[in-house]
């Protein structure tokens, strides 16, 4: 009898502790939502400097840095030093342009496939 009840209540515990990591799973589910749904929000939008300069247009956001096609090249810009303001993005406080870039075609190399047509058919085609 007493090995019955022990053997349910083990049961019962290890039940609701399914549930319990059930909801955590899904609370952390909606928060990854909700955070891709922002950094979604950021892409393809004109960036700013602090004068009201185009720096470029924001492509893409890796981790936690927001890469900006300026001209050929490509920045890469802490989203901590990036504002939003209506329809553009302001590049706030002082951000080194040579650590950008390196981020920025650190970026591109990662990113950017080469496709050599003479040696096979990578594209699909």
């Amino acid at each position: 009898m007493f090995t019955k009840l022990l053997s349910t209540v083990i049961s019962l515990e290890s039940l609701g502790g399914l549930f319990s990591f059930t909801r955590e799973k899904r609370k952390k589910k909606y928060e990854l939502e909700e955070e891709n749904e922002y950094k979604n929000h950021l892409l393809c939008r004109f960036v700013l400097d602090g004068l009201g300069r185009k720096v470029g247009e924001s492509v893409a956001i890796d981790n936690d840095i927001l890469i900006i096609k300026s001209g050929s090249k490509y920045l890469g810009v802490p989203l901590k030093h990036i504002e939003e303001d209506e329809k553009t993005l302001l590049v706030k406080g002082l951000v080194e342009k040579d650590n950008a870039e390196m981020m920025g075609e650190k970026w591109r190399r990662e990113s950017f496939r080469k496709i050599d047509h003479a040696e096979g058919k990578e594209d699909g085609f």
